[in-house]
C-alpha cells in the first residue's frame, strides 16, 4: 500500500523542515554537487520505472519493460482506528502484445462524467500507454484494453495531455483538449473532444460485450495530425503550447525577417499551432503550424472487442467473444496497419547550444513560461511568447519538474479593488534535486526561493500538466474540480505528499516581513507545547498587529497549551504594547490583550474556588433578613411546583457530559468572549455553570466567588445575564437543591449591591433597568419553574431594596403596617401573577402524550410566547393537549360541568383515557381545573369547544382516513352554546377545509355514475369510500350548525384575564368566527340536499350522477361562497327531471328497507341513524318537488315485499291517496298467496281442493301472479289476511277489485283454518 498522507505542504513542521538559513541561496546546503556515495550505490528500482499520477490522485500507474501496476485510492482504518486514504493495487500484468516491446510512457486521463448531477469529479479514467513498437493502447482502471493505435513505426517517447483550462480574463484564448504523442523524428496530435467520444464509445460497447455478447457498434473515427519535425538533431521531450495569434507587430517583423524588403503581410495575423521541442541541436526548437496548412487525419478506431479488424488497426483482446479461430487471429494479428505519412514541420527558430542537450521540458499551467532540464545541471525558464531563457538556475543534475498555480483568495485585495476583476494568480516552479535531496519552491518569473525541504535522495517528483478531459465552458460552471497540481512520491516509506503553497509568498520584496511573520505563526503551536519562553519570544517578533493577534487567538484556542502558560504569553504581549508609542499601537490589539489576560485571570480564581463550601453559615446568616416572606410565596406555590416536578422527572434522552474534568480554558474564553469596546459578553451554559453553579449547588464559597467577580471588572448587567442563564437553563438540577433558592437570592442580593448595578436615583416609582432584565429573563425563559422561582426571590430582594430606600411617597394602610406601593412593585406582582399561571398551564402540557398519537410533541410555553400568541393562545395549547391525550367531547364536557359546580369527581375517577394507559381521568380533572381558574375567560366552555372544534378538523385534513376526528369535531360544535361562535367555526370549517373534499366527492361520483370504490378514492381524495361516506354524513351535520339562531342572541365579546390583556399576536379563532359574514340560508339547505344525495348513494351503493339531479342554476349554485346571493331552482321543475329525483329517493326507500331486513334477521340492533332515511327522503321530496305519497306508497309496499308488515302498517298511516295504495298492496296480498297456492314445495291435498273451489276469475288472477318479485314470499297466512283486511278497508265497494279482494280474503281464511 502506499499511504496517501495529509497534504505535503509549506506549513509542515514535524516530518519535514524548512531550510530558511539562506533565503534565495539555490546553492547545495552541503557545498557537494554530486556527491560520491550516491554514485556508488545503485539506483532503486523505482528509478527505472515509468510513472503516471492522476491529476485526481485516485490513480497511480508504476510500469517497467512490458509489466504495469494499477493502484486506486481507498479509505482503510489504521491500527489506531483512525481513516486514510491509501492507493492499493487493483490490477497488475503485462500490458504488451508484441514480441520484444517495451513500455515507454504512461499517462492517467481522468474524464470527466457527462451527468447534470456531476460536480467535478471523474467518471473514470482512462491510462493511455506508449510503447516501444510505436503502439499506443488505451485501457480502463482495471486493466482492460479499449483499443490500440499505430500512428507512428518508431518508440513512443512522450505522452502529454492539454485540457480546458477556465480563462483567467477575456484576453486568453481559449483552448482545445488534445493528446500529444512524441515520436524520435513526428508528432501526432490527437482531438481531445474526438478522442473522449471514442474512449467513451469503446467503454460502453466493452461493457456491454463483456456481459451480453452483444454485436459492435463501430464508434467515431479519431481525428488527428501528424508532423514531421524537421531541423532537430534529436529530440527527447516537448510541450503543446497551443493556438496563438501573434500580434500585427511580431506579423511584420517576422514577415519582413523571412521575405525580406518586400514582404506582404496579410490583412489578419494567422492563427498558429504552437509547439516546443528540447534535445540537442538546436537545444530547445519552437515550431508553428499555421491552422489550415495541413487537413486531420481520420483513423478507424479497432475495438477490443471487434469480430473483424476491417481497418489495418490492432487490438489484443480481439477473440474475447470467440468469433474467430485461432488461425484467423493469427492472421489478423500479423497485418500491419497502414501508417500514414507526417506532414513535414520545420523548426522555426531555437536556442543554439552546441554542447547542452536538453532532457525535459514542463510547461506552466498559464502557458506563459516553461521549465527545461539539461545535462549541465541547469534549470532554465523560458519565455513562451517571446523564445527567450529569463532565468537559469544551476546544481539541479537531474532534476524534475512542477508547477503549482495558487489564485489570491477574495479577502486578501485591497478594498479599493473592485470585486468584478479577477483574481490574481501566482506560478510557483517546484524543482526536486534527488542528487541533493532537497525540494524546492521559487517564485516566477524572478521571485526567490520561498521554501525548501529536506527529502529523501530517491523520490519522484509526479506533475500531471492537465486536469480532466472533456470539460468545456458550460459544463465547467459550478464545478468544484479536485486536482492536485504537484505530488511528492517517496518510496522508502511509501507515502505520497501534495504540494501547496499560500498566495502571499508571491508578494514582492517588501511584502517578504509579512510572509515571514506567517512562517512565525505556523511555529507558535509547536513551540508552546515544549518551550514557552521561546514561544513567548516568537510571538512578540511577530510585526503585523493582525497576524499577531491572529497568532494569540490560536494560541489561546491550543487544547493543549496550559493556563498558567497563556497567562504569561498575554501579560507579556500586553506589556510590550504598553511599552510601545501609543499612537503606534493597535488599539483593537490592545483592548484584545487586556480583555484576555482578565478573562483568563478570572478562570483561574474561580478555578481555585471549586471548593465544597466549609463555612457559609455566617454568610448565610447574614443575608437571612433579605428573604422575609418567602417561605409564603414558596408555600402558596408548592402544590404547582411539586406536580409539574413530578410531571418532569419521567426518563429523557440526556447527554453526558465530563464532570470530572474541569472546563478547558479555551472553551471558557471561546464561549465569554469579551467586547471591551462596547462592554457586551456573549454568554452560553457552559462558562455560566463554571462561574455560578458550585455557589448555586453549595459546592463553593459564596462569599469567595463573588469578591472574585467584583475584583473581575465584568460589568454586574452580564454577571446577572450569566447567572440567570445558569439558572434557567438547570432547571431539574435547580428544583432538586432544596437551598438553591437561598443560594440564589444571596447572589442577587450581591450582584445588586455591586457598583454600576442599580442607578442610585432610581426611587422605586420607575421601573429599574436593573430589575427589568430580570423580569425578561424570565419572562422570555421556558422553564416555568425556575423562572417563577427567580422571580419570586428577586421580587422579595427588590422588595426590600425598596423599603431601606425609605423614600417613597405613597403608601397605603393594609391592617395594621404600612405597605410601600411602587410601579416597581406593581411590575413585579403583574410578572410572578403570569409566571404562576405559565407554571399550571405548563403543568397540563407536560401530561405524557399515549403511544402513537398524533398533533406533534409538548408545547414549551412561557410567558412571551402567550403574550405573542394572541388572545386564543391559551385555548389553542389546551385544545392541543385534549386533542393529544385522546379527551372525547363527553369527557370534556363533564369534566367542565363538574368544574363549574364545584362537584367531586365520583365514581370512574380512575379510568384511564381512551389510547391512554398512563393518565387517568382524575388527573386531568384536576390539572383542567387548576388552568380554568386561572384562565376563566380565555378557558370559557364555548372557547374551549371551539378550540377542540377546530384542532380535530385540523387533524382530520391532514388524515382523513381517521374519521373520528371529524366525528368529534361535529360533536364539540355542537356543544357550543352561543349560535354566533358555533356559526363562525362551522362557517370557517367549511371555508378552510369541507368545500374542496365535498366538491372533489361530488365531481368524483358525477364522473364514475355511482358510488366509486376504493381505490379511486384514495387516489382522488386521499381516503377509502367508507371514511368519505362517513365524511359526507357528518358534513351534513355540520352544515346544519350553519342554521343557527344567531339573531336571537347579541354576540359575545372576546375577553382575556388582566394580567394578559396586553397579548398580541396572530387573530384568534374566537374573533375570526366572530367575524364571519352571514350566509344565505337557501344556499345552505341546497348544499345539505346534495351532501344528503351523495351519503345515500355512497351508503346503498346506488348509481347516481348527482349533479345530474339538478339543472343549470342548481349546478352553477353549487360551491360557491355561502354568503353570496345565487339564482336558485325556483317555479315547477321539469317532469323528466322530477321523475329522475323520484326515482333515486325510491332506490335509496328500497336499499333502506333492504339493510333493515338484514338487521332484523341477523338479530342486529339498528342504530338512529339508520332510521333516519325514511324522514331524509321525506325532506328532500319536498326540496326535490317529488310527490311525498308516492314514496309513502313506495315505502309501504316495499316493507309488505319485505315481510315487515308491522312497520308498513305505521308508515300506511300517513298515506294519503288509499285507493292507488289498496291496489298496490291487493297485488302483493295475490302474490303472496299464488305463491302458497301454486308455488309452495309442499303442496296438500286441502290447497289442491281449495283451489279448485275458488272462483274461475280468481284462480285465473291468481295464476297471472308472479311470486318471485316477493323478497319474503313465505309469510305467515296471519300477515296476508291482516293484509287483505287492510285492502278492503281502503278500496271502497264501488271500487273495480272490490269484488276480487273479497274473494281473496274468502281464499286466504280458508286456507289459514286449514289444519
Amino acid at each position: 500500500h502506499i499511504i496517501y498522507s495529509t497534504s505535503f505542504s509549506l506549513s509542515l513542521e514535524n516530518e519535514l523542515t524548512w531550510d530558511d538559513s539562506d533565503w534565495g541561496s539555490w546553492e547545495n546546503p552541503d557545498g557537494k554537487e554530486d556527491g560520491e556515495e550516491e554514485q556508488q550505490q545503485t539506483a532503486p528500482w523505482l528509478q527505472n520505472c515509468v510513472m503516471s499520477l492522476s491529476p485526481c490522485s485516485d490513480l497511480l500507474v508504476i510500469a517497467r519493460e512490458h509489466k504495469a501496476t494499477f493502484l486506486s485510492a481507498k479509505w482503510r482504518t489504521d491500527e489506531s482506528g483512525q481513516e486514510e486514504m491509501t492507493l492499493s493495487v487493483t490490477w497488475s500484468g503485462t500490458l504488451s502484445a508484441e514480441e520484444g516491446e517495451c513500455i515507454c510512457s504512461v499517462i492517467c486521463i481522468p474524464l470527466a462524467s457527462q451527468k447534470r448531477s456531476s460536480t467535478g469529479r471523474p467518471d473514470w479514467t482512462c491510462v493511455v500507454v506508449g510503447f516501444s513498437s510505436g503502439y499506443v493502447r488505451f485501457y480502463t482502471e482495471s486493466g482492460v484494453l479499449l483499443l490500440a493505435q499505430l500512428l507512428h513505426e518508431d518508440p513512443v517517447l512522450q505522452l502529454k495531455c492539454r485540457t480546458y483550462e477556465i480563462p483567467r480574463h477575456s484576453g486568453v484564448t481559449e483552448q482545445h483538449e488534445e493528446l500529444s504523442i512524441l515520436y524520435p523524428a513526428a508528432l501526432v496530435t490527437i482531438d481531445g473532444f474526438s478522442l473522449f467520444q471514442s474512449l467513451r464509445a469503446c467503454r460502453n460497447q466493452v461493457a456491454r460485450a463483456a456481459a451480453a455478447g452483444s454485436d459492435v457498434i463501430q464508434p467515431p473515427p479519431l481525428a488527428y495530425k501528424k508532423w514531421g519535425l524537421q531541423d532537430m538533431d534529436t529530440i527527447t521531450d516537448h510541450s503543446s503550447i497551443g493556438i496563438t495569434t501573434l500580434s500585427v507587430f511580431d506579423q511584420m517583423k517576422n514577415a519582413s525577417m523571412l521575405g525580406g524588403f518586400h514582404a506582404s503581410v496579410k490583412g489578419s495575423p494567422p492563427a498558429m499551432s504552437q509547439y516546443i521541442t528540447v534535445g540537442g541541436g538546436p537545444y530547445t526548437g519552437f515550431y508553428y503550424a499555421i491552422e489550415g496548412s495541413s487537413q486531420p487525419l481520420l483513423s478507424h478506431v479497432a475495438l477490443a472487442v471487434a469480430s473483424k479488424l476491417t481497418s489495418a488497426l490492432f487490438s489484443a483482446a480481439s477473440g474475447w467473444l470467440g468469433w474467430k479461430s485461432k488461425n484467423e487471429e493469427e492472421s489478423v494479428q500479423k497485418q500491419k496497419p497502414k501508417v500514414e505519412p507526417a506532414t513535414a514541420l520545420p523548426v522555426r527558430f531555437g536556442l543554439p547550444d552546441s554542447r547542452r542537450h536538453g532532457e525535459s521540458i514542463c510547461l506552466s499551467p498559464c502557458n506563459t513560461m516553461a521549465g527545461v532540464t539539461d545535462d549541465f545541471g541547469r534549470v532554465t525558464l523560458l519565455d513562451v511568447a517571446r523564445g527567450i531563457a529569463i532565468r537559469m538556475w544551476k546544481g539541479y543534475r537531474d532534476a524534475q519538474l512542477g508547477w503549482v498555480q495558487v489564485s489570491e483568495a477574495r479577502g486578501e485585495r485591497d478594498l479599493a479593488t473592485s470585486p468584478s476583476m479577477p483574481r490574481r494568480h501566482a506560478q510557483f516552479l517546484v524543482i526536486y534535486a534527488p542528487r541533493r535531496g532537497i525540494l524546492e519552491v521559487w517564485g516566477t518569473q524572478h521571485g526567490p526561493r520561498v521554501g525548501a525541504f529536506t527529502v529523501g535522495k530517491h523520490c519522484r517528483l509526479l506533475y500531471a500538466g492537465h486536469r480532466l478531459m472533456g470539460v468545456n465552458s458550460v459544463t465547467s460552471q459550478g464545478w468544484q474540480i479536485h486536482t492536485q497540481q504537484v505530488c511528492l512520491f517517496d518510496p522508502v516509506n511509501g507515502a505520497l505528499r501534495a504540494v501547496t503553497i499560500p498566495f502571499h509568498l508571491a508578494l514582492s520584496d517588501k511584502k517578504s516581513e509579512r510572509a515571514k511573520d506567517m512562517h512565525l505563526l505556523r511555529r507558535l503551536t509547536t513551540l508552546l507545547r515544549s518551550r514557552e519562553s521561546e514561544a513567548q519570544s516568537v510571538l512578540l517578533d511577530i510585526k503585523h498587529p493582525a497576524i499577531k493577534k491572529q497568532a494569540l487567538e490560536s494560541l489561546l484556542s491550543n487544547k493543549n497549551a496550559p493556563v498558567s502558560c497563556l497567562t504569561n504569553v498575554t501579560r507579556a504581549l500586553l506589556a510590550s504594547l504598553k511599552e510601545q508609542d501609543p499612537e503606534a499601537v493597535d488599539e483593537s490589539l490592545l483592548q484584545f490583550c487586556s480583555s484576555q489576560l482578565k478573562l483568563l485571570q478570572l478562570y483561574t480564581d474561580v478555578q481555585l474556588l471549586h471548593t465544597p463550601d466549609t463555612s457559609p453559615t455566617e454568610l448565610l446568616l447574614s443575608i437571612q433578613p433579605s428573604f422575609s416572606g418567602i417561605e409564603e410565596d414558596l408555600a402558596r406555590v408548592g402544590p404547582v411546583l411539586q406536580r409539574y416536578t413530578e410531571m418532569n422527572s419521567r426518563p429523557c434522552v440526556s447527554f453526558a457530559q465530563d464532570s470530572s474534568g474541569p472546563l478547558p480554558v479555551r472553551t471558557f474564553l471561546s464561549q465569554l468572549e469579551w467586547y471591551w469596546c462596547i462592554t457586551n459578553v456573549i454568554f452560553v451554559c457552559i462558562s455560566g455553570s463554571f462561574l455560578f453553579w458550585g455557589c448555586l449547588s453549595g459546592q463553593s464559597p459564596l462569599q469567595r466567588v463573588c469578591e472574585t467577580l467584583q475584583e473581575s471588572g465584568i460589568s454586574p448587567q452580564q454577571l446577572l445575564s450569566l447567572l440567570l442563564s445558569v439558572w434557567l437553563n438547570k432547571e431539574k438540577d435547580v428544583l432538586k437543591y432544596s437551598d438553591a433558592v437561598s443560594h440564589l437570592g444571596t447572589l442577587l442580593s450581591t450582584l445588586s449591591s455591586m457598583k454600576g448595578a442599580v442607578d442610585e436615583s432610581w426611587d422605586g416609582q420607575c421601573v429599574s433597568p436593573w430589575w427589568q432584565q430580570v423580569r425578561t429573563a424570565c419572562v422570555q425563559s421556558e422553564s416555568a419553574a425556575a423562572a417563577l422561582l427567580a422571580a419570586l426571590v428577586a421580587h422579595r430582594v427588590a422588595k426590600n431594596a425598596i423599603t431601606r430606600l425609605g423614600e417613597s411617597k405613597v403608601c397605603v394602610w393594609v391592617g395594621e403596617e404600612w405597605e410601600c406601593v411602587s410601579l416597581e412593585l406593581e411590575q413585579w406582582v403583574v410578572c410572578i401573577k403570569q409566571l404562576e399561571d405559565v407554571l399550571a398551564l405548563q403543568t397540563l402540557l407536560c401530561l405524557p402524550s399515549p403511544q402513537g398519537s398524533t398533533g406533534g410533541a409538548v408545547t414549551r410555553c412561557s410567558v412571551k410566547t402567550l403574550l405573542e400568541s394572541g388572545r386564543g393562545g391559551v385555548a389553542d395549547c389546551v385544545s392541543k393537549l385534549i386533542f393529544r391525550q385522546g379527551v372525547s367531547p363527553d369527557l370534556l364536557r363533564d369534566i367542565l360541568q363538574r368544574r363549574g359546580e364545584n362537584e367531586p369527581l365520583q365514581q370512574g375517577g380512575e379510568e384511564k383515557l381512551e389510547g391512554n394507559s398512563s393518565v387517568c381521568v382524575c388527573v386531568v380533572l384536576e390539572l383542567l381545573e387548576c388552568v380554568c381558574q386561572r384562565f376563566p375567560d380565555s378557558l370559557s366552555p364555548d372557547v374551549l369547544f371551539a378550540h377542540c372544534s377546530w384542532e380535530n378538523v385540523v387533524q382530520w385534513n391532514k388524515d382523513p382516513e381517521v374519521g373520528q376526528y371529524l366525528e368529534w369535531s361535529v360533536e364539540f360544535l355542537k356543544m357550543i352554546s352561543n349560535p354566533h361562535i358555533q356559526f363562525g367555526v362551522s362557517a370557517m370549517m367549511w371555508q378552510t377545509f369541507i368545500v374542496k373534499r365535498f366538491s372533489a366527492a361530488a365531481f368524483l361520483m358525477e364522473k364514475v355514475g355511482k358510488a366509486p370504490k376504493d381505490r379511486l378514492c384514495r387516489r382522488v381524495r386521499e381516503v377509502t369510500k367508507h371514511k368519505l361516506n362517513s365524511a359526507l354524513f357528518h358534513l351534513n351535520l355540520m352544515s346544519v350548525c350553519a342554521d343557527s339562531a344567531v339573531e336571537q342572541v347579541s354576540a359575545p365579546d372576546v375577553c382575556v384575564e388582566e394580567v394578559w390583556g396586553g397579548a398580541e399576536g396572530p387573530v384568534s379563532i374566537m374573533e375570526l368566527a366572530l367575524d364571519q359574514r352571514s350566509v344565505h340560508y337557501p344556499l345552505v339547505q341546497h348544499h345539505c340536499v346534495l351532501a344528503s344525495l351523495l351519503h345515500a348513494a355512497m351508503t346503498f351503493s346506488l348509481r347516481l350522477k348527482p349533479l345530474s339531479l339538478f339543472d343549470s342554476k342548481g349546478k352553477n349554485a353549487f360551491f360557491r361562497d355561502l354568503s353570496s346571493i345565487q339564482l336558485l331552482p325556483s317555479g315547477d321543475m321539469d317532469h323528466n327531471l322530477v321523475a329522475v329525483r323520484q326515482e333515486f329517493l325510491m332506490n335509496v326507500l328500497t336499499g333502506w328497507v333492504k339493510v333493515l331486513a338484514e338487521s332484523e334477521e341477523n338479530g342486529v340492533k339498528h342504530s338512529s341513524t339508520e332510521d333516519m332515511w325514511p324522514s331524509v327522503c321525506m325532506e328532500l321530496s319536498s326540496i326535490l318537488q317529488v310527490n311525498t305519497d308516492i314514496l309513502r306508497r313506495h315505502l309501504v309496499c316495499e316493507l309488505y315485499n319485505q315481510g315487515l308488515d308491522l312497520r308498513a302498517e305505521e308508515v300506511m298511516m300517513e298515506v294519503q291517496d288509499k285507493d292507488v295504495l289498496g291496489s298496490q298492496l291487493l297485488v302483493l296480498t295475490g302474490q303472496r298467496l299464488a305463491f302458497s297456492l301454486l308455488h309452495s314445495q309442499s303442496q296438500t291435498k286441502p290447497n289442491m281442493e281449495l283451489l279448485a273451489r275458488l272462483p274461475p276469475t280468481l284462480c285465473t288472477w291468481l295464476k297471472a301472479m308472479d311470486p318471485s318479485e316477493l323478497r319474503c314470499p313465505s309469510a305467515p297466512l296471519s300477515q296476508s289476511s291482516r293484509l287483505i283486511n287492510k285492502v278492503i278497508e281502503m278500496l271502497p265497494e264501488n271500487h273495480g277489485q272490490y269484488s276480487l279482494a273479497l274473494h281473496l280474503l274468502e281464499a286466504v281464511d280458508s286456507l289459514h283454518e286449514e289444519p
